[in-house]
């Protein structure tokens, strides 16, 4: 039990670093309006449904376990992450790091009591979770289709009972793209009943055409789908009376004027009050595809998104709106980043880059103790390690610092803090003798296999607990360590951020080893804070 005293100085702890975590990125401007992006945080394309007064919102997780993360808002503008429907260790798939792989494009979906969500994996088909509470256990992966390259599932239930899916088609897998098709399932979407048709064909209008969204409304079947590429395209909308087409077609939200590249992929939701609003993503290369919400109006059945000047249909995202005409007034609150690693599990910001094994990771004594794990044999940098921890980037700056204790790491063993990417740099902290040497370790090029380089060192150390700082500010991140947390010393070069695999990069901590007998050690993190940066 906690005393009084340690008890009060927790809530403290957490109340504080929640309003720091708030202070790096916060949408709700708290005067009735709100801001884009309203998660500066990758959560690649995301997807949306609305039970009652809440909103439940999904996104691609690729191969981080956990996987699928649940956000819930009561007003389109604040969100927590509440859950994950893809639990560790149900799908042997991930056992190994499949980066750029996994889980691609989901939908949400409520349907007489019942949520849930589709997905396509490009190397296995279409798979289907489910439950009756977002925020508790979800069932285990149901393959609906079996297939080679379809991708970006979304069902409907249509009013006389029977379920449509809409789905797209990988050309690195497929051959094909640009194209999309429509297959019926059982009653209980969980089976293809047919071969599918296609309905829409978008090679001489819309290239890369993908991403769909199914809906009806007013008698119309509706196809929301993105085109043009993730980093240069637009929001189409197709409509037809017959679910199997013709669908007549109208691009509904493009960049414009603005600084908001590529608004598209993402999903629409309908409020009482007769207002609609669409989320979407914007590709922001190294912070990756953060999330804007958009106002929408109908126009003779068409939506018309954004803010349309000159009316022909085609609206520019909106940088500041007026919030969704919601009734009562609700927190601020954003997906959680700092950690103080006092729970007993591990905060829902973090994921592995593989299924996690219980011997990696421990939490006691309010820390995370990470265990040194042997890199798996030929390995020459850490893209393919399993064992990497990590979170997306919050903010377009902020500051990620780290306390850990390295006094039981054991000879040759490492740990330290990344930004990580298909480039990733970081403070690496390694157990030489009864000392340990910090370097700035860099690696270009890592998905190609391309060997670390070591930018600079300090000389070896005989203290055993250290403070790694990252400070991240345009893209780049400068590297620090502290002996006693409050005078840091920076180390190495500034290195520009990249992207990773269809992800942002991302603020990792990992623990390793060379060897592969004996008991391992391990390094102690008492907490990681997200800080905004001081002025």
């Amino acid at each position: 039990m906690y005393s009084n005293s340690k008890f009060f100085t927790l809530c403290l702890l957490v109340l504080t670093f929640n309003l720091s975590a708030q202070d790096v990125w916060v949408p709700d401007n708290n005067n009735g309006t709100y801001k884009n992006p309203i998660i500066y945080a990758d959560y690649s394309d995301p997807d949306i449904c609305k039970v009652g007064e809440d909103y439940y919102m999904t996104s691609s997780s690729f191969n981080s376990v956990p996987g699928l993360p649940i956000l819930h808002s009561k007003d389109l503008v604040n969100w927590t992450l509440i859950n994950h429907a893809l639990q560790p260790n149900v799908d042997a798939h991930f056992d190994i790091p499949q980066h750029g792989n996994g889980v691609w494009a989901p939908s949400i979906r409520h349907h007489d009591g019942t949520f849930y969500i589709y997905w396509g994996d490009p190397d296995r088909g279409i798979f289907m979770v489910k439950t009756e509470d977002p925020a508790k256990k979800w069932s285990a992966p149901i393959l609906v289709k079996k297939a080679y390259g379809n991708i970006d599932a979304c069902p409907l239930w249509d009013d006389d009972g029977k379920v449509y899916l809409v789905h797209a088609f990988a050309h690195s897998r497929a051959g094909i793209n640009s194209t999309l098709q429509v297959v019926e399932l059982t009653p209980e979407g969980d089976e293809r009943t047919d071969k599918g048709k296609i309905v829409i064909d978008g090679h001489e209008k819309f290239p890369t055409l993908e991403g769909p969204k199914f809906y009806k409304r007013n008698g119309y079947y509706y196809i929301f789908a993105p085109a043009g590429g993730v980093p240069t395209g637009w929001q189409t909308v197709f409509r037809s009376k017959n679910v199997y087409g013709p669908y007549e077609d109208k691009i509904v939200l493009a960049q414009g004027e603005t600084e908001i590249n590529g608004p598209h992929q993402g999903g629409l939701v309908e409020l009482e009050n007769g207002q609609s609003w669409f989320v979407h993503f914007q590709d922001r290369d190294a912070y990756g595809r953060i999330v804007h919400l958009q106002p929408v109006r109908w126009v003779d059945d068409w939506p018309v998104m954004g803010n349309d000047k000159d009316g022909d249909g085609t609206g520019d995202p909106v940088l500041t709106h007026k919030k969704p005409k919601i009734k009562g007034n609700f927190p601020i609150t954003v997906p959680q980043t700092s950690d103080e690693f006092a729970s007993a599990t591990l905060g829902l910001q973090w994921q592995w880059s593989a299924n996690p094994k219980p011997h990696w990771y421990d939490l006691t004594d309010d820390k995370l103790k990470l265990s040194a794990i042997s890199q798996p044999t030929g390995l020459t940098n850490l893209w393919m390690v399993p064992n990497i921890l990590s979170q997306k980037i919050p903010a377009p700056e902020f500051e990620a610092i780290t306390r850990v204790d390295v006094s039981n790491l054991k000879q040759d063993e490492s740990t330290g803090l990344l930004m990580f990417g298909l480039d990733y740099a970081g403070i690496q902290i390694e157990k030489r003798d009864d000392m340990y040497r910090l370097s700035q370790v860099e690696c270009k090029k890592a998905d190609q296999g391309k060997s670390p380089v070591f930018v600079r060192s300090t000389d070896k150390l005989q203290q055993r607990e250290f403070w790694l700082k990252a400070t991240i500010r345009d893209g780049k991140a400068v590297f620090a360590y502290s002996t006693n947390g409050t005078n840091f010393l920076a180390l190495g070069q500034e290195f520009k951020l990249r992207e990773g695999k269809w992800v942002g990069s991302k603020i990792s901590i990992f623990c390793t080893r060379q060897k592969t007998t004996g008991e391992p050690g391990f390094a102690s993190f008492d907490w990681l804070r997200v800080l905004p940066l001081d002025e």
